[in-house]
């Protein structure tokens, strides 16, 4: 393999990002390489754990994948506790091969310990640590389902969960977060800035019922008083496809989508098309042309009827009083 920190200096995208690891100083930390049984516990797919389990050999050995893993992990680390903290994690080039596509991988478990530790630290019940910390996994079959190979498919959403910002709490997961600029001048009684949650509806998790979203919304109500009573959020917001309005022009009264927008008070007008968002969530790549689409459920020929008759989605907003 060519020099990796020579490869991401000749990347653009990873130049600057590599400059910054190179000036930070972050405390150390201990980096731990996964085993099987980790891997396990976070749900990584069993088609993925031998790969990885070579790899982490290949990177122990590699001194630059090494100190890059060091960098990440100890970065990622002291962000821990944290809401939006810059350090991000982006996709690694593309001559890195499957070091590059995993790498991400590597520097979540090197971070498990001191997550686990702030989680108990906080006093978040283990069950609703591993579900939350679990994501990871189902990121990885993620990316095999869309590309065909391993690797982790969006590491600067993962890195949310390894830094305590994101908790699944039944149905849904919720994100510690503070109001925007826009959605904050519009709700009357809060400021921008202000403690918020952040709902997000993850897949591969059952029917979006009225009834789990229920369950789900009632643990969060007493889950973050709880743990984090120095935030006190009083409202929760969401940024989704599942929120573009014109989805109820489409879909039954009876649909569960159409019951979560109902949820929800109006936010801000989207002004940009997101085709990609539905596409990539109900069909796996949001890179696929509508017309090469295979609609099979009442959702799915919505989304795709709309796209052929020329309309375009977006990503809805809105809010709630919590």
């Amino acid at each position: 393999m060519d020099n990796p920190l020579d490869l991401l200096r000749a990347d653009d995208r990873t130049a600057a990002w590599l400059a910054g690891l190179e000036a930070d100083d972050s405390p150390d930390v201990e980096v731990v390489l996964p085993d099987a049984f980790t891997l396990l516990d976070l749900a990584v797919p069993h088609e993925d754990v031998n790969e990885i389990l070579a790899l982490a050999q290949t990177i122990r050995a590699d001194p630059g994948l090494w100190w890059l893993l060091e960098r990440c992990a100890r970065r990622l680390v002291r962000g821990i506790g944290l809401i939006d903290h810059p350090f991000d994690l982006p996709y690694l080039p593309a001559g890195l091969g499957a070091a590059g596509r995993y790498f991400h991988l590597f520097v979540f478990v090197a971070a498990l310990p001191h997550v686990r530790a702030y989680h108990r630290e906080r006093g978040v019940p283990a069950d609703v640590s591993r579900h939350t910390l679990a994501d990871l996994g189902r990121n990885v079959a993620v990316h095999r389902r869309r590309h065909g190979v391993g690797g982790v498919i969006q590491p600067s959403w993962i890195k949310m969960h390894y830094r305590g910002e994101i908790y699944q709490l039944g149905r849904l997961q919720y994100q510690r977060a503070t109001l925007g600029t826009r959605m904050g001048t519009l709700i009357e009684g809060v400021m921008p800035g202000a403690p918020s949650l952040n709902l997000h509806i993850p897949d591969f998790s059952g029917p979006l019922t009225p009834a789990a979203c229920d369950d789900s919304l009632a643990r969060a109500r007493a889950f973050f008083p709880r743990h984090f009573p120095d935030e006190e959020p009083t409202v929760a917001t969401c940024y989704s496809w599942l929120l573009d309005p014109q989805l109820a022009d489409h879909l039954p009264e009876s649909s569960n989508i159409v019951a979560f927008q109902r949820r929800f008070r109006p936010g801000y007008p989207a002004e940009q098309p997101n085709d990609g968002g539905p596409i990539e969530f109900v069909f796996g790549d949001p890179d696929l042309p509508p017309d090469q689409l295979s609609p099979r459920t009442t959702l799915e020929h919505a989304i795709v009827a709309h796209l052929r008759a020329g309309g375009h989605w977006y990503e809805g907003n809105g809010w709630f009083p919590l």
